[in-house]
């Protein structure tokens, strides 16, 4: 089958990989709600986030780590406060010099939706679309994207088959009509090859060994830079 739609990872692909300092993004948010008692707080706080994380990767993605305020609201913080949206400023402060999008992003989006094809993300995260939104509208990508789908408001996640089927059912094709972007091995490549898509591997990110899962799928083609996915779709038309 030809190819109609193109879909992409978030972290690591339409934005490159960083290097951040997971227990700072928590203190960020803890010395605003808590200033007495941030270091404690935060450790709290990565402790919770680093479990759900591993429940999601040892049950292969049957297990989403769920939604952001649920974190919060397991640690008994009161989410509709205005201590806690202060703080949370703070923390989404700390994140956004880390998600700005690959300078080739937009071209890529933009020239893929120009020739006709469906453009969609997939994204393995706790924040909220509505977050997620508003950083695609920063960079000027929201409007080259048909359809976003976060795990964050799934019960399963990525490399889970029903990740990529909703997916792909949002955009109105087959597996057999799709492509999946990704740097991730096991998420990414294995998920999307198990579901019948094509598979693109963008291996650049310096992913931690504690996240590294061998993936169980070669890749029908690796891209050295973003913009490569334009050449690559279009060989297999």
């Amino acid at each position: 089958m030809s190819v109609r739609a193109v879909l992409f990872d978030w972290g690591g692909t339409l934005t490159p990989w960083h290097d951040v300092d997971l227990y700072a993004q928590w203190y960020a948010y803890s010395e605003v709600y808590d200033p007495e008692n941030a270091s404690s707080l935060a450790h709290r706080l990565k402790a919770r986030e680093d479990d759900r994380w591993r429940i999601q990767r040892e049950t292969d993605g049957a297990q989403s780590t769920g939604a952001l305020d649920q974190l919060f609201l397991d640690e008994g913080i009161d989410i509709k406060g205005a201590r806690h949206l202060r703080a949370l400023g703070s923390y989404l402060d700390f994140w956004a010099p880390h998600t700005y999008a690959d300078p080739d992003a937009k071209d890529v989006l933009a020239e893929l939706q120009l020739r006709g094809y469906r453009i969609g993300v997939l994204s393995n995260t706790m924040w909220t679309s509505v977050h997620h939104r508003e950083v695609f509208m920063r960079d000027d990508l929201h409007g080259h994207i048909d359809v976003a789908v976060y795990t964050s408001e799934l019960p399963v996640a990525k490399p889970h088959s029903e990740a990529f089927l909703t997916a792909l059912s949002q955009l109105g094709v087959q597996p057999e009509e799709a492509v999946y972007v990704g740097d991730r091995l096991w998420e990414d490549v294995t998920g999307a090859a198990q579901v019948g898509m094509r598979t693109i591997w963008i291996p650049h990110s310096d992913i931690p060994a504690e996240q590294a899962r061998e993936g169980t799928a070669t890749p029908d083609a690796t891209a050295h830079r973003l913009l490569d996915v334009l050449s690559i779709v279009e060989s297999w038309q």
